[in-house]
């Protein structure tokens, strides 16, 4: 056991519309998608054609700059549609089940298996894109030789999931694929919430580190930063809990799993619930269970408030997502919204404003920015809620000029995106800190490697 990681910098958003501890089973879907976006700075290319039946586990697109990384179907179906934007980039590749074929592996000997043979286990099974790496934050290089692999099951963010109840009949399967992981890497940290670590804390072949903090203490970034720094060469590994499982399915059975249970929370859901589905589930299905009425104005994301994506009600449900938020879009605007004592019934960090009287009281949001986009001056906003030896500010402008020397020494290796999405919440200059980040990180991969 590590001696744990406490964070004091960072903040608690605290938001109706919470899921509720009880999971549904949903597994029929009308409509299954893989979208190559949910991996960063990945180029796909296809390996079947539109109207191709495919078994569940068969590959259907792989890595364009790295070819031994497949893709592979979540389901047993036909390939219905390719989904294509601007100069015909795949946004996604849409199945319809039918169906139960799966491609089998030969998995029963896979404690016999050294780093080598379950490497390749994992690339020709298709179970390679749970992994992911650092730095950038794309899918694990199969070739690295990476210093330690890390999962975070403290997700600190707002509204977001509990792994410990989200996982509590998947025990066995986690366990089997920490056991297999730990064929990888050198070490394993498993995180958890220091208040209550639940069945993680007697998981065996993993360093557990208890975390206490606000958000983003769960973040992996902030893990990576105290217990295994990168310096410039290294890299680690991460991997989501649920992956955890999904590769000891595998390795049980021989199939393909692409479990994935999901809470669809905010103030805009009717009955916020965990549902257990498939990757790639249509929300629209979703949403209905969850009671949301989809006539009414609403913000559809993928992941949470703060650092999730974007998308419509009959978009799909992320590759890696556990957590589905819809609040009302903000197209209501408060008269003299400036004012500290006027219909200040909106969370805030800032002491201009009055909710810090209401206490733990949770709030409903919408997606109003309330002001728009201004300077970006010097005001300690955003070192009061990052909660990593590295200064935001300066590395925000490194990256806005594109100053790959800055970049590097200001800390752009043990960042993400994510990282930065309480610093757009806290900052008053509205800047999009994250889209900057994304753009410095594909300036790096482009100049760097």
């Amino acid at each position: 056991m590590s001696k744990g990681i406490r964070t004091r910098k960072g903040a608690t958003i605290s938001l109706n519309g919470e899921a509720e501890k009880i999971i549904k089973e949903y597994t029929s879907s009308s409509s299954v998608a893989i979208q190559p976006d949910d991996f960063f700075a990945m180029t796909p290319k296809l390996l079947v054609k539109e109207g191709t039946v495919v078994e569940k586990g068969a590959p259907i697109f792989f890595d364009k700059n790295k070819p031994e990384i497949q893709f592979v179907s979540p389901v047993a179906g036909k390939l219905t549609q390719v989904l294509r934007g601007a100069k015909r980039k795949i946004l996604a590749l849409v199945l319809t089940p039918e169906g139960d074929k799966a491609v089998k592996h030969k998995t029963a000997q896979w404690e016999k298996l050294n780093r080598e043979e379950a490497i390749r286990l994992l690339l020709d099974s298709g179970n390679w894109p749970f992994l992911g790496q650092r730095p950038y934050g794309v899918v694990a290089n199969p070739k690295a030789d990476p210093k330690a692999l890390f999962i975070s099951t403290f997700a600190s963010a707002p509204l977001e999931v509990d792994f410990d109840f989200l996982l509590k009949n998947n025990k066995e399967e986690f366990q089997r694929g920490i056991n297999f992981l730990s064929k990888l890497v050198p070490e394993i940290f498993l995180s958890a919430e220091a208040s209550f670590g639940g069945f993680f804390e007697n998981i065996e072949n993993a360093t557990y580190v208890p975390v206490k903090g606000q958000h983003p203490a769960g973040n992996l970034s902030v893990q990576i930063h105290q217990l295994a720094p990168l310096n410039m060469g290294e890299t680690v590994w991460t991997i989501r809990p649920e992956d955890v499982v999904n590769i000891g399915v595998f390795l049980e059975t021989g199939e393909f799993s692409a479990q994935r249970t999901v809470a669809v929370a905010g103030s805009a859901v009717g009955a916020p619930q965990y549902i257990k589905t498939t990757i790639g589930t249509q929300l629209s299905e979703l949403l209905d269970q969850a009671e949301v009425d989809q006539n009414l104005a609403n913000r559809y994301i993928n992941g949470d408030v703060l650092s999730g994506t974007a998308t419509t009600e009959n978009g799909y449900l992320g590759y890696f997502n556990n957590l589905v938020t819809v609040i009302p879009e903000g197209n209501e605007y408060r008269i003299f919204g400036w004012l500290p004592f006027l219909d200040n019934h909106i969370p805030s960090l800032s002491k201009t404003s009055l909710a810090w009287l209401f206490g733990k009281k949770k709030f409903d949001v919408n997606t109003n920015l309330n002001g728009e986009e201004r300077a970006l001056v010097v005001t300690g906003e955003m070192e009061r809620v990052f909660p990593m030896d590295i200064f935001p500010m300066q590395l925000i402008k490194a990256c806005m000029t594109g100053d790959i020397e800055k970049m590097e020494a200001l800390g752009i290796y043990e960042v993400v995106p994510e990282d930065f999405g309480l610093v757009d919440y806290a900052n008053t200059s509205k800047i999009e800190a994250q889209e900057i980040i994304k753009d410095a990180l594909t300036l790096m991969i482009k100049e760097v490697g």
